[in-house]
């Protein structure tokens, strides 16, 4: 297993993530991270965290729970009811491998009338099956299909792990 980014430079591509956000958003009515249960969820908590330093935009967070195991079978559901009308909604997960999972979290946002969606990760293997491109990247990486990341963001000590 070999680190691929350390928590210094993970803090950096939230940071510029953070940014990117604020200036294709400023004259957004709020922004809603919507973060994909596990790391996901993490990431967009930290990206809303970041954003809320730099920027007068109204952030909230929820929650997209799903079974990321067997997601075209799994219940999918918000953590909570939030008013999501002319927001923009960035959907939020560790890495983008196939992008199943995103097209799967995206279900409970159709029922909305939301202003956009964009797609934001921290780790972007480019092995699209589904048609899904990320707004926003903190890392790209090309990876063979026998691979795989790992993102922690256990206690304070952000890392990207390739194994």
């Amino acid at each position: 297993m070999s680190e691929v980014l350390n928590h210094k430079q993970v803090g950096q591509k939230i940071t510029r993530m953070a940014f990117e956000i604020y200036e294709r958003n400023l004259h957004s009515t709020g922004v809603v991270f919507a973060g994909i249960t596990g790391m996901g969820a993490t990431l967009a908590h930290l990206l809303a965290s970041e954003l809320r330093k730099i920027s007068p935009i109204a952030v909230e967070e929820i929650e997209v729970v799903l079974d990321k195991m067997s997601v075209s079978t799994s219940e999918i559901e918000l953590t909570k009811a939030l008013d999501l009308n002319g927001k923009t909604v960035i959907l939020v997960d560790d890495v983008l491998n196939t992008g199943k999972t995103l097209v799967y979290a995206m279900k409970p946002f159709l029922e909305h009338e939301i202003y956009k969606m964009e797609i934001a990760v921290l780790v972007n293997r480019s092995h699209g099956l589904f048609p899904v491109r990320p707004d926003y990247t903190g890392y790209e990486l090309a990876t063979t299909l026998s691979e795989h990341i790992r993102v922690d963001f256990s206690d304070n000590k952000y890392s990207v792990h390739l194994h």
